[in-house]
C-alpha cells in the first residue's frame, strides 16, 4: 500500500510539473501576442481583455492536460510524453487560431488586447481556445 502510495505521489508530481510548464509557455505566448506586459496588463491595468485570453489558454491547457493523463492511467512514462505532446500541440494550435483570427479580421488584435475596454474580439479568440482544447481531448479520449 505504501508503495501505491509513493508511486501516485511521484506521478503527481511529474504531472504536476509538466502542467506548470505548460501553463507557464501559455502565459509567455499570450504575453507575446499582446502589446506590452501581460503581467502589468492584468494585474495593474486590470485589463480584462488580456485577462479572458490568459485565462482561455490556462482553461484550454488544462482540459487537455486532465484528459491526458485521465487518458493514461497505467503507463506513467508513455502518459508522461502524452501529456507533454498533446499540451505542446494544444498551445500551437491555440496560437495559430489567435493569428488566424487575427490575420481574418480588422485591425490588430494584439492592440484589441491591450485596450482597456472589453473588446468582441477577445470572446471570439477565447472561445476559439476552449473549442481547439474540447477536441483535442475528444481525439485524446
Amino acid at each position: 500500500m505504501l508503495q501505491e502510495l509513493l508511486s501516485g505521489l511521484l506521478a503527481a508530481v511529474a504531472y504536476g510539473v509538466i502542467g506548470v510548464l505548460m501553463m507557464a509557455l501559455g502565459y509567455v505566448l499570450v504575453d507575446l501576442a499582446t502589446p506590452g506586459r501581460l503581467r502589468d496588463l492584468i494585474w495593474v491595468q486590470r485589463n480584462p481583455n488580456a485577462a479572458l485570453l490568459l485565462v482561455s489558454g490556462l482553461t484550454g491547457v488544462g482540459v487537455i492536460l486532465t484528459t491526458a493523463i485521465a487518458a493514461s492511467a497505467d503507463d506513467l512514462i508513455a502518459g508522461l510524453v502524452g501529456t507533454l505532446a498533446y499540451g505542446l500541440l494544444g498551445l500551437v494550435l491555440m496560437s495559430l487560431s489567435f493569428l488566424l483570427i487575427d490575420a481574418l479580421t480588422p485591425g490588430k488584435l494584439g492592440d484589441e488586447l491591450a485596450s482597456p475596454n472589453m473588446h468582441p474580439g477577445t470572446w471570439v479568440s477565447a472561445v476559439a481556445h476552449v473549442v481547439i482544447s474540447v477536441l483535442i481531448a475528444a481525439a485524446i479520449w
